[in-house]
């Protein structure tokens, strides 16, 4: 059976900024093919839950990895360097379980695929499938 990725909150899991949850329909049902490892790269780059809102400020996630943007709180922190680790601890997890597919929540400045979140861009770069929910 093929394995993916998946954010947390998407599965049921209160994981997200506010302590909530976000679980998705669509999203379960697609996951009847799969293995799947939760994973939320802002928990795994050591930011608590509930943490303060964060935005891309800026530019993308591609920005960010390139240093040419950053990630702020709504109160101006630079919460950057644990968005950056929470990427890396994910892709660390999806090349140690070979895993080539990403289902990711959409609108996060971590997992966004339309508006390119951190862990997203670094995944994308690294030829992992993206689908955003």
């Amino acid at each position: 059976m093929k394995k993916c990725l998946i954010s947390t909150c998407l599965v049921g899991l209160c994981t997200r900024y506010d302590g909530q949850s976000k679980p998705n329909e669509r999203c379960l049902k697609y996951l009847g093919n799969f293995i799947y490892i939760p994973v939320c790269p802002e928990q795994l780059g050591g930011l608590p839950t509930p943490r303060p809102a964060a935005e891309l400020s800026g530019g993308d996630g591609m920005d960010v990895l390139t240093g040419f943007a950053s990630v702020l709180t709504r109160d101006g922190k630079d919460v950057t360097k644990e968005f950056l680790a929470g990427a890396e601890a994910v892709l660390k997890i999806a090349r140690d379980q070979n895993i080539r597919l990403a289902l990711l929540k959409a609108r996060s400045p971590s997992c966004g695929v339309k508006r390119l979140g951190v862990t997203a861009a670094l995944l994308e770069t690294n030829g992992i499938k993206l689908v955003e929910f």
